[in-house]
Parts: C-alpha cells; sequence; structure tokens
C-alpha cells in the first residue's frame, strides 16, 4: 500500500505581538511607529495626511483654536484640569495628534495672566481672551469653528493610528508547510 499523507488540518497562526513603543511613536507622531516597524509608505501616508488636516485646521483658526482653558477656579488641581476640560472638550481630540498639541499644555501650565509673559512659545496655542473667542466667532465667517473640527479630526484619527502600530499589519505573512509531499515514511512488508 501506498503511504497516505495525514491532513494535520490547517496551520495555525501565531499570536500577535503587541508593540507599545510602536503606538507611542504613533502617538508623539502619525505613522512614526509604522516607519519603526518597516511599513514606511503607510507611515508616510500617515504623516502627511494627518498633520495636513490638522496644521490646515490650526490655520483656519487663524491659530487660535488649539488650546485649553485655564478657569483658575481656585479648587484642587486635579479637579480644576476636569473643570477646564469639561468647558473645552475640543481639546481631548486634538490632544491624540500628539507633539503638535503640546505648546497648548505647556501654555496652560506655564502661563500666569496677571504677569501676561509667557513661556518661551510666546502667544503659540495660548487660550484667547473671551472677547477674542466671540470676535473670531463673530467675524470670521465660521472659519474659525470649522478649523477645530479639522483639528479634532486629525487627532482623534491618530487613535486609529495608534492602534495599527500597536496591533501591527491586519495581513500577516504565515510561514506554511507545504504538505502535499510526504515525508519519507518507513514501511513494513507484510507477507
Amino acid at each position: 500500500m501506498p503511504p497516505t499523507a495525514v491532513n494535520s488540518g490547517p496551520t495555525p497562526i501565531p499570536p500577535v505581538k503587541l508593540d507599545f513603543l510602536a503606538g507611542l511613536l504613533s502617538y508623539l507622531i502619525p505613522g512614526l511607529g509604522q516607519i519603526k516597524q518597516g511599513r514606511v509608505a503607510k507611515g508616510l501616508v500617515f504623516f502627511v495626511a494627518l498633520y495636513a488636516l490638522f496644521f490646515y485646521g490650526w490655520n483656519l483658526g487663524q491659530r487660535k483654536n488649539v488650546f485649553l482653558i485655564d478657569a483658575r477656579d481656585g479648587s484642587s488641581p486635579l479637579a480644576r484640569f476636569g473643570n477646564d476640560l469639561y468647558h473645552r472638550p475640543h481639546f481631548v481630540g486634538q490632544f491624540f495628534i500628539g507633539i503638535a498639541a503640546w505648546p497648548a499644555i505647556w501654555q496652560y501650565i506655564n502661563f500666569d495672566e496677571k504677569k501676561d509673559e509667557g513661556p518661551a512659545l510666546g502667544r503659540m496655542m495660548r487660550a484667547p481672551s473671551s472677547d477674542e473667542i466671540n470676535r473670531l466667532q463673530r467675524e470670521e465667517s465660521k472659519t474659525w469653528d470649522l478649523g477645530w473640527v479639522y483639528t479634532v479630526i486629525a487627532g482623534v484619527l491618530n487613535i486609529l493610528v495608534i492602534y495599527d502600530a500597536i496591533a501591527g499589519p491586519a495581513f500577516r505573512e504565515v510561514m506554511v508547510k507545504d504538505e502535499s509531499t510526504p515525508s519519507p515514511k518507513k514501511e513494513t512488508a507484510t507477507i
């Protein structure tokens, strides 16, 4: 009798190894985690698309729509921060664009309105006064509002880029043994 090939079923796919360092890199700069993993074209597309969307929206808003309001209501720092985020939820989405939104955090922490001297960043991403916000909304034909929408969308899309960097590519190459040619086996002759 000729030997028959034993079909052991489909080859198991190895488990996915999560790459948290690539996720952190893609948070800092969109697409950097994919570039670290060797998926350079994909990383560059993410980088160009998300930064173009973010900075286009920032420019539409006259570079005054990415900020965090500091109410300075006298409560504990954590409660104050939560209250400030409640009054400016847009920044939660903008935060996920990474380093590009960090000047707003720097301004929030370091700017003192009483001294009117800010950190080395000048007025970049500093919270505008309520009079200036009212003027922007009244006179700028909705481009100021549209601009912050673009910046929020860029930040939220970067969450997907971060996930892609952590989980890796959707389709992975799997080494499959070719079982069509049977391995030589010792046969015993029956008489």
